[in-house]
């Protein structure tokens, strides 16, 4: 069983999917600091993907600082990789593009959807 789900959506290269949905795992905190991490051959198997896929996402994770690998012992996501306010804002990334995108079909000022914003943020 993976740490993390994810859905794979057509037009998107996959292995950027995985790694995003390892990013979203991290920050939200599925998946913590000093957690093992699935190995190559089970992303593969589980998320039915080419292992060079796997691979490659697990080397791109590696390269970012957000997994360690420890001879004999595994992968695990990395001790000194703590989500920052700015890794946690990126996530949000396509539902800003939606909601905007959204507004301005409908006609919506900035301010208008900021005010909607603003007053759903209090009612939280």
């Amino acid at each position: 069983m993976l740490p993390f789900a994810i859905q794979f959506r057509p037009g998107l290269p996959v292995y950027e999917q995985v790694i995003y949905a390892v990013h979203k795992a991290l920050v939200t905190g599925q998946i913590k600091p000093g957690d093992p991490f699935p190995s190559v051959r089970q992303l593969s198997k589980e998320l039915k993907i080419n292992p060079n896929t796997a691979h490659k996402v697990v080397a791109y994770l590696k390269q970012d600082g957000l997994l360690e690998v420890e001879p004999g012992r595994g992968t695990f996501v990395s001790r000194n990789h703590l989500p920052s306010e700015s890794d946690r804002t990126d996530l949000l990334g396509d539902k800003i593009e939606v909601l905007v995108v959204e507004a301005k079909k409908l006609g919506i000022a900035r301010e208008s959807v900021q005010g909607a914003l603003d007053r759903h943020w209090e009612k939280l």
